[in-house]
């Protein structure tokens, strides 16, 4: 085990709620090690996330270009020895990836952990951690070096044009947002209903005062939630930002939030970076696994129930990370549900002032 890497290569390309999850250990590893060279190897998205992370060099590959991209990752770094290689990525693709990658010890998850056959493409493997969050995964490999400052620090950099472009969209006054459907993937399975959005929108407005950004990216299925939604609350104030920003854009748009809803997607693990207060909806996926890390105390959970219908076993019984891939699973979550953690999370995040005014009225 390196006592004083020189250069650290981290391999992580994939998804957007991951790399964010991933950036604590990044800082850790920065802490411990200040002056090491660190390179991480990312997705073309997921670039455009981190892009101006401090003391990093990003090295973007795109899956899309297969084994050509691979051979010219594989030049680039011909003449480039890394200390450590955190193998992070559990997929064959990426596995393949790092065997052109020079590198004095390479290190990846635990059998349990590993998919794809990933320890097979290792020579460390990280002690177990069973039941751990994402999160916890990933800070498992600065563990493993030896870094015992572990305290969470993301400084995730949003430049000011992007808080411009933010601005231009929702103005000063504040406001909930709202990103209605995970990434569209065949049998993802993680959005709710319009009918629920549209009514959690009410609420927020009648009750709270809360203007609603709908946010999301330009896929059809994204767009056409956001048109019924639409329809479905005529006399609300909804900006839609679905399709209208570039990441780091949206990153301002969750900083700036007063709360975002959303469902397990990219959206809910920015807002968890930028510490903005977070709901998440999860019922197809483990919120212990993967909810957002700061806000796990007001995820709405409906997995258990998921996992008993869907899957006729008690959550007990399903290995970890188990996903219930069932269309009708997230309708297992209801409008009380969500209203209820909203309304929680407002008051558990009012300004103390605002708190004593809420406590008069009561």
């Amino acid at each position: 085990m390196p006592e004083h890497p020189q250069h650290i290569a981290i391999l992580r390309l994939s998804a957007l709620g991951d790399v964010c999850n991933l950036v604590p250990t990044v800082r850790a590893l920065q802490r411990r090690w200040p002056e090491a060279r660190m390179t991480w190897i990312v997705g073309k998205a997921e670039s455009a996330l981190l892009e101006g992370l401090s003391g990093v060099e990003l090295v973007v590959y795109d899956k899309s270009t297969g084994v050509k991209g691979m051979r010219a990752l594989w030049r680039r770094f011909a003449d480039t020895r890394f200390d450590v290689l955190l193998h992070m990525q559990q997929a064959l693709r990426a596995s393949v990836l790092s065997l052109g990658l020079k590198c004095d010890l390479r290190i990846g998850y635990d059998k349990a952990r590993a998919k794809d056959w990933q320890h097979w493409f290792t020579q460390r493997q990280l002690k177990p951690h069973p039941k751990a969050h994402v999160l916890e995964s990933f800070m498992d490999f600065a563990r493993l070096l030896g870094v015992e400052d572990t305290h969470l620090d993301w400084s995730l950099p949003v430049p000011e044009a992007a808080f411009e472009e933010a601005r231009a969209l929702t103005g000063d006054a504040p406001y909930l947002v709202i990103s209605p459907c995970a990434n569209p993937r065949l049998r993802n399975f993680r959005n709710w209903s319009a009918e629920g959005y549209a009514a959690v929108i009410e609420h927020a407005w009648q009750r709270h005062g809360l203007k609603t950004v709908m946010s999301g990216g330009g896929s059809p299925q994204e767009r056409d939630m956001g048109e019924q939604i639409r329809r479905l609350t005529p006399n609300v104030e909804i900006i839609d930002a679905i399709g209208r920003t570039s990441l780091k854009g949206l990153l301002a748009l969750l900083d700036r939030a007063r709360v975002v809803i959303a469902p397990d997607s990219g959206p809910v693990h920015m807002a968890n970076a930028l510490g903005t207060p977070t709901l998440g909806l999860y019922a197809t996926t483990n919120p212990d696994r993967a909810a957002p890390y700061l806000w796990r105390d007001y995820v709405v959970n409906r997995y258990p129930d998921a996992v008993e219908r869907y899957l006729q076993k008690s959550p007990g019984d399903v290995t970890w990370g188990t996903r219930v891939r069932h269309a009708d699973a997230m309708a297992l979550i209801t409008l009380e549900d969500v209203v209820g953690h909203l309304d929680t999370l407002l008051a558990d995040t009012a300004e103390p002032a605002a708190r004593m005014e809420s406590s008069d009225e009561g």
